[in-house]
């Protein structure tokens, strides 16, 4: 009995089986022979992405078809049931999936993004590939669900769950609320058109495009080809530059320190020369400033338009090259330079007063008054010698006094002078006992 239903079962297996393939092989024939004109891509496409799910599902869908007519019952006629539904449901998931793919791969070439201005095209593409992913994670969860509710041991454990339903919910929410706060960011992104595919953006201090646009994360590709991964929350929740948004033309600036020598006109018609003949500039824009001086140097900024930003950062570099050649070549004196003043030095053309300091004399000496304070201070002796300003009282008498008054002196002449000065000074201050001191005896 048991051998008779395995033959049974075999037999209808392979007429399934063979049903099946040539159901596929003919649909594959139909469609290759349609796949003319304006749809061959889309036909080619749609057999080349779907001929093996198709397949599949033809050849399960046939296997339960015959499992009632292959007169198998009892335990054996379930099993095969179950099975031929649940790999039924993961090839219809599998074949709605693929096509999901093959429409979203005619939409992108349909619509190109390899022009000037692809904002409108980039969105779509933004929005088209998010919703396929969408709709797969979906159709994902119908499979899996549809899978467990054809065992009766998970429809009662189901059932038993519905009780605590309050507290599964919460964990649920607990543990899912990050993912599903990066989903439905990536949805706002999507729909709200603020960020696209290839969009140029500036993130963390990191320039680069829009790669890919996932439910859950972002991927940005940097200048230098790294690729910056980023949460699709995080655009949501943190200001972020986008260069593209509206257009792709941006203004390129670059900034030159120059000494205050420079002749900026000269230098503006060298830098319009320099603009005009580059084919980076797009012919919209460009001005040159001095924008700013510090102590030492004059700031200069020339700003060029350019149709995108990597045109932009090309047309910088060849200005700087441009500029500082000539500078070079013609005007070193206009880079900068650090300069030094002499002390005492005045305004320039202006000759230096290079006459030494008057000497110091004794012109404001105040009077000493015979036997007061201010005489017996000057009496005494300093340490290097006597004071050369007073000659009485201090020095010693008759021939040493006269060796000592010459070796101080120089000569006659000169002590002579000296006792006329400190007369003058004693009379100009209007006391006679000065002159008296300095004089007498």
């Amino acid at each position: 009995m048991w051998d008779d239903q395995v033959g049974r079962v075999v037999a209808a297996a392979a007429a399934a089986i063979s049903g099946s393939l040539a159901l596929a092989w003919l649909s594959g024939r139909a469609v290759r022979q349609a796949a003319r004109g304006r749809y061959a891509v889309f036909l080619n496409t749609l057999h080349r992405e779907c001929h093996r799910p198709w397949t599949v599902t033809l050849l399960f869908s046939g296997l339960l078809l015959t499992v009632p007519v292959s007169g198998v019952t009892g335990d054996l006629r379930s099993e095969v049931l179950h099975i031929g539904l649940l790999a039924l449901i993961y090839a219809s998931a599998w074949l709605v999936i693929r096509i999901l793919f093959v429409f979203e791969d005619t939409a992108f070439r349909r619509l190109p993004v390899d022009m000037a201005d692809n904002r409108r095209r980039r969105r779509a593409r933004t929005q088209i590939g998010l919703l396929r992913r969408l709709t797969a994670v979906i159709i994902s969860i119908v499979a899996l669900a549809a899978t467990l509710m054809t065992f009766s041991q998970l429809r009662a454990l189901g059932a038993s769950l519905l009780a605590s339903a309050g507290v599964a919910g919460v964990v649920a929410g607990l543990a899912a609320q990050s993912v599903l706060g990066h989903v439905f960011a990536g949805l706002q992104l999507a729909f709200s058109d603020e960020l696209r595919l290839d969009d140029v953006v500036v993130v963390n201090e990191e320039w680069g495009r829009v790669e890919e646009i996932r439910l859950t994360y972002v991927v940005v590709r940097v200048w230098d080809q790294r690729r910056l991964i980023l949460p699709t929350s995080y655009f949501t929740t943190t200001p972020f530059q986008n260069w593209t948004r509206n257009e792709a033309q941006v203004l390129g600036s670059v900034i030159l320190h120059l000494d205050f020598t420079a002749d900026i006109d000269m230098l503006r018609a060298e830098a319009h020369r320099i603009v005009d003949a580059s084919p980076l500039w797009d012919r919209r824009e460009w001005v040159m400033q001095v924008v700013d001086a510090t102590e030492t140097t004059i700031c200069v900024r020339l700003i060029a338009s350019a149709a995108d930003a990597p045109s932009s950062w090309d047309l910088r570099c060849e200005l700087r090259e441009g500029l500082f050649a000539f500078l070079r070549r013609q005007h070193p004196d206009w880079l900068p330079r650090a300069r030094s003043e002499l002390a005492g030095a005045g305004e320039p053309g202006e000759p230096v007063d290079r006459t030494p300091p008057p000497p110091v004399t004794t012109a404001h000496r105040a009077p000493v008054t015979p036997g007061g304070p201010a005489a017996r201070r000057l009496s005494r002796p300093a340490a290097g010698g006597p004071d050369p300003g007073t000659t009485r009282g201090t020095a010693p008498r008759g021939r040493a006094a006269r060796a000592a008054g010459a070796r101080q002196f120089g000569s006659a002449a000169a002590a002579r002078q000296q006792r006329i000065v400190d007369a003058a000074t004693a009379q100009r201050t209007g006391g006679t006992g000065g002159l008296a001191s300095g004089t007498g005896g």
